[in-house]
């Protein structure tokens, strides 16, 4: 049987006055997979993920989410139809205890009684491991805890996508080998697309990698083939200085 896509594009493209961010990517995401997308600097990553989340309008093209044509639709509609994204650098609201940070995004189903938001907050605490620090105010964590409490943020979301943009930035090895710990504990319950630039992170974690260059997709595939692939060997993974 053929996976299911959770979200396509088809001819996304994406122009700044003249300039060719993204060119005519058909892109389709596998749902209940890890998806990691790849490319050297400048390769149209950020702008590409911009256009799946809402935060960027595409110049031309669609993106589909099940089936449907979100590619008019801003943000914030995006995250009610159950895409989450978490950001480069970290979005928390550092004045807030690690628990109220949670619980204002899990307020963002406003279907939820109160008592379904703390059930929820609980919940996601211990999934992430910060259940012991949720009285801490969350500008006073350390920048791996302050990553993994937007990754909670996102959770409480419940996301059927969620999107994380270079999430092992600035984490120490430790901190990294947890992230993939909680991966692929996180890719049981949702389908993920991971912007990552640790090729070890990515050959751990991703069971589908696609690869973008000078903003077109370059090629697809299985960890293996990716690797494998001359095309992408000459474009990124041969070069030390996008490794």
């Amino acid at each position: 049987m053929a996976p299911v896509n959770i979200l396509e594009t088809r001819g996304l493209s994406k122009s700044y006055g003249g300039v060719r961010a993204n060119h005519n990517i058909d892109f389709s995401l596998p749902e209940g997979k890890i998806t990691a997308l790849i490319g050297p600097n400048g390769a149209g990553k950020s702008t590409f993920v911009g256009m799946l989340c809402g935060r960027i309008e595409a110049s031309e093209g669609k993106v589909l989410f099940e089936g449907n044509d979100i590619s008019h639709l801003p943000a914030h509609k995006r995250i009610g139809l159950g895409i989450a994204y978490t950001f480069q650098i970290t979005s928390i609201f550092a004045g807030l205890s690690v628990e109220m940070n949670v619980e204002l995004a899990a307020r963002q189903l406003k279907a939820r009684t109160k008592k379904a938001v703390k059930l929820k907050v609980t919940e996601v605490l211990d999934r992430i491991g910060l259940a012991d620090r949720r009285e801490q105010t969350a500008g006073d964590l350390s920048y791996g805890h302050q990553r993994m409490l937007e990754i909670a943020m996102g959770l409480a979301q419940e996301p059927k996508l969620f999107i994380l943009d270079e999430p092992t930035q600035g984490l120490a090895e430790s901190e990294i080998q947890n992230f993939v710990i909680l991966m692929k504990s996180l890719s049981k319950h949702t389908t993920i697309l991971l912007i990552e630039h640790n090729m070890d992170v990515v050959m751990q974690t991703a069971d589908h990698i696609a690869v973008l260059n000078f903003g077109e997709l370059l090629a697809e595939g299985t960890p293996k083939e990716i690797h494998e692939n001359e095309a992408v060997q000459n474009a990124y993974l041969g070069t030390t200085e996008n490794a």
